[in-house]
Protein backbone atom coordinates (compact mmCIF):
# COMPACT_ATOMS: atom_id res chain seq x y z
CA UNK A 1 0.00 0.00 0.00
CA UNK A 2 1.36 3.44 -1.36
CA UNK A 3 1.78 5.90 1.53
CA UNK A 4 3.08 9.40 1.96
CA UNK A 5 4.24 10.94 4.80
CA UNK A 6 4.80 14.92 4.66
CA UNK A 7 7.12 17.27 7.20
CA UNK A 8 9.09 20.20 7.14
CA UNK A 9 6.13 22.38 7.86
CA UNK A 10 5.72 25.04 10.66
CA UNK A 11 5.71 29.18 10.88
CA UNK A 12 7.82 31.83 9.22
CA UNK A 13 7.87 35.01 8.44
CA UNK A 14 7.37 37.14 5.01
CA UNK A 15 10.59 36.77 3.00
CA UNK A 16 11.98 33.57 5.00
CA UNK A 17 12.14 29.67 3.54
CA UNK A 18 11.26 26.24 4.48
CA UNK A 19 11.92 22.97 3.14
CA UNK A 20 8.72 20.54 2.92
CA UNK A 21 10.16 16.56 2.45
CA UNK A 22 7.55 13.77 1.63
CA UNK A 23 8.58 10.22 2.55
CA UNK A 24 7.13 7.38 0.27
CA UNK A 25 6.20 3.90 1.00
CA UNK A 26 4.96 1.04 -0.07
CA UNK A 27 5.74 1.22 -3.99
CA UNK A 28 8.18 1.65 -6.89
CA UNK A 29 8.94 5.19 -6.12
CA UNK A 30 10.55 6.38 -9.25
CA UNK A 31 7.95 5.43 -11.46
CA UNK A 32 5.51 7.31 -10.22
CA UNK A 33 4.76 11.72 -11.11
CA UNK A 34 5.30 13.04 -7.27
CA UNK A 35 3.57 16.76 -6.40
CA UNK A 36 2.92 19.51 -4.19
CA UNK A 37 -0.67 20.52 -3.69
CA UNK A 38 -1.26 23.29 -1.19
CA UNK A 39 -5.08 24.17 0.20
CA UNK A 40 -5.45 27.36 1.96
CA UNK A 41 -9.23 28.22 4.19
CA UNK A 42 -11.91 28.49 1.82
CA UNK A 43 -9.72 28.27 -1.24
CA UNK A 44 -9.66 25.22 -3.49
CA UNK A 45 -6.80 23.26 -3.96
CA UNK A 46 -3.98 24.18 -6.34
CA UNK A 47 -1.26 22.66 -7.86
CA UNK A 48 2.25 24.15 -6.43
CA UNK A 49 4.95 21.68 -8.23
CA UNK A 50 5.36 18.52 -9.87
CA UNK A 51 8.27 15.97 -10.86
CA UNK A 52 7.01 13.62 -13.36
CA UNK A 53 9.40 10.13 -13.17
CA UNK A 54 11.87 11.47 -16.53
CA UNK A 55 12.68 14.53 -13.72
CA UNK A 56 10.89 17.12 -15.50
CA UNK A 57 8.96 19.45 -13.23
CA UNK A 58 6.46 21.82 -13.63
CA UNK A 59 5.50 25.10 -11.23
CA UNK A 60 2.43 26.95 -10.68
CA UNK A 61 3.07 30.75 -12.15
CA UNK A 62 2.98 32.02 -8.42
CA UNK A 63 5.86 30.30 -7.29
CA UNK A 64 8.34 30.00 -9.99
CA UNK A 65 11.55 31.49 -8.98
CA UNK A 66 11.37 30.95 -5.52
CA UNK A 67 10.31 27.64 -4.74
CA UNK A 68 11.81 23.72 -6.24
CA UNK A 69 11.30 20.89 -6.54
CA UNK A 70 13.18 17.45 -6.35
CA UNK A 71 13.41 13.61 -5.57
CA UNK A 72 15.61 11.52 -4.36
CA UNK A 73 14.77 8.34 -6.34
CA UNK A 74 16.76 5.88 -3.97
CA UNK A 75 15.42 7.41 -0.49
CA UNK A 76 12.16 7.73 -1.98
CA UNK A 77 11.88 11.36 -0.57
CA UNK A 78 10.32 14.89 -1.76
CA UNK A 79 11.05 17.59 -1.45
CA UNK A 80 10.03 21.23 -1.42
CA UNK A 81 12.20 24.00 -0.97
CA UNK A 82 10.44 27.13 -0.42
CA UNK A 83 12.07 30.45 -0.47
CA UNK A 84 11.62 34.15 -0.59
CA UNK A 85 8.17 33.30 0.84
CA UNK A 86 5.23 35.62 1.30
CA UNK A 87 1.66 35.47 3.23
CA UNK A 88 0.32 34.46 0.47
CA UNK A 89 1.89 31.11 0.63
CA UNK A 90 0.40 29.87 3.79
CA UNK A 91 -1.84 27.00 3.52
CA UNK A 92 -1.86 23.19 4.13
CA UNK A 93 0.34 21.31 2.08
CA UNK A 94 -0.21 18.24 0.29
CA UNK A 95 2.48 15.63 -1.32
CA UNK A 96 0.53 13.60 -3.95
CA UNK A 97 1.50 10.69 -6.49
CA UNK A 98 0.50 9.28 -9.45
CA UNK A 99 -0.24 5.65 -10.37
CA UNK A 100 3.10 3.63 -11.54
CA UNK A 101 4.01 5.36 -15.33
CA UNK A 102 0.58 7.69 -14.84
CA UNK A 103 1.83 11.69 -15.93
CA UNK A 104 0.57 13.91 -13.28
CA UNK A 105 1.08 17.90 -13.66
CA UNK A 106 -0.67 20.58 -11.92
CA UNK A 107 -3.99 18.57 -11.92
CA UNK A 108 -5.04 16.79 -9.00
CA UNK A 109 -7.37 14.58 -10.51
CA UNK A 110 -4.18 12.69 -11.95
CA UNK A 111 -3.23 11.81 -8.75
CA UNK A 112 -4.17 8.91 -6.93
CA UNK A 113 -1.98 8.84 -3.55
CA UNK A 114 -2.12 12.02 -0.60
CA UNK A 115 -0.79 12.54 2.60
CA UNK A 116 -2.28 14.18 5.52
CA UNK A 117 -0.91 17.28 4.97
CA UNK A 118 1.95 19.74 6.66
CA UNK A 119 0.98 23.36 7.70
CA UNK A 120 3.22 26.46 6.44
CA UNK A 121 2.17 29.87 7.86
CA UNK A 122 3.86 32.75 6.31
CA UNK A 123 3.48 35.98 8.47
CA UNK A 124 3.44 39.34 7.14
Amino acid sequence: QVQLAESGGGSVQAGGSLRLTCLASGYTYNSFCMGWFRQAPGKEREGVASIESDGSTSYADSVKGRFTISRDNAQKTLTLHMNSLKPEDTAMYYCAATRPGRAGGMNGNSYDYWGQGTQVTVSS
